[in-house]
């Protein structure tokens, strides 16, 4: 597999660095403030993705949708792990049925946090049942992170929302009131070089119990959109990372 990687920042890098240790190659990296020739190009072009299988897109949130605009009118398949673009995922996704590729995006690629995902689901669940037991979220990650909250908090928000009846409606802010009994706070910090720790806690009068997710390391990002680049290679149509975590899932019970 051919991978373009669209941006050359610190997780571009990084992306290039995990590649070297597989057995696909980096054909192409794509940013507009790289001055080398060779497999290294400025904006995105024919000649930059002439062989390219996926490109993967750890860019700012600005660019990208024009990014899959250029990307999909030259047929190539892509995954998105850039976040923080997500107001724009109805256009996206039209752009990429019109076109006929393939494209998975993802607010965090880490299988690891996919799998504290289907975890928080469940425990949304059942703790909905018990209504002395209250939830929360915190989020913790470097002082370069462009966006806050991060996709992975709001995505775990909406999880909880979503499989709890009587919570309504995620609140990002500050507050200077008192919560309504319908919102769920997610709180984040920024500082020092943390990768990210994200906590949901259930807490009631008597105890607490809480879920903790905390990467060690961005490599374990890279590596989930390396995977996802895998998965979606020869595939057709929109899709988030459920979609794949769901067939990986099934393939093991299968067995």
């Amino acid at each position: 597999m051919n991978i373009a990687i669209i941006g050359y920042g610190r997780m571009g890098h990084l992306l290039e660095k995990v590649i070297e240790k597989t057995k696909y190659k980096t054909v192409a990296i794509i940013d507009p403030k790289i001055e080398e020739e060779g497999k290294k190009y400025r904006e995105i072009s024919k000649e930059a993705l002439e062989n390219v299988s996926v490109c993967v897109d750890f860019t700012v949130p600005e660019v990208v949708l024009g990014n899959v605009k250029k990307i999909a009118a030259l047929k190539k398949n892509m995954v998105i792990a850039t976040t923080g673009w997500y107001s724009h995922l109805e256009e996206v996704k039209k752009v990429v049925e019109e076109n006929n590729i393939g494209l998975i995006y993802s607010p965090n690629f880490s299988l690891g946090m996919n799998i504290f995902f289907r975890i928080i689901e469940k425990a949304s669940k059942i703790f909905d049942r018990f209504e002395d037991y209250d939830p929360f979220v915190f989020e913790e990650h470097h002082r370069l992170k462009k966006d806050s909250p991060s996709g992975t908090a709001i995505k775990i928000g909406s999880i909880i929302i979503d499989n709890m009846e009587r919570k309504k409606k995620a609140v990002y802010e500050k507050l200077d009131r008192k919560i309504n009994p319908e919102e769920l706070h997610v709180v984040s910090l920024r500082g020092g070089t943390i990768p990210g720790i994200h906590i949901v806690g259930f807490d009631s009068k008597t105890d607490l119990i809480k879920l903790e997710h905390e990467a060690r390391s961005p490599e374990g990002f890279v590596q989930g959109a390396l995977k996802a680049a895998e998965w979606i290679k020869d595939k057709k149509g929109f899709y988030s990372i459920e979609e794949m975590m769901e067939e990986i899932i099934s393939n093991k019970n299968k067995k």
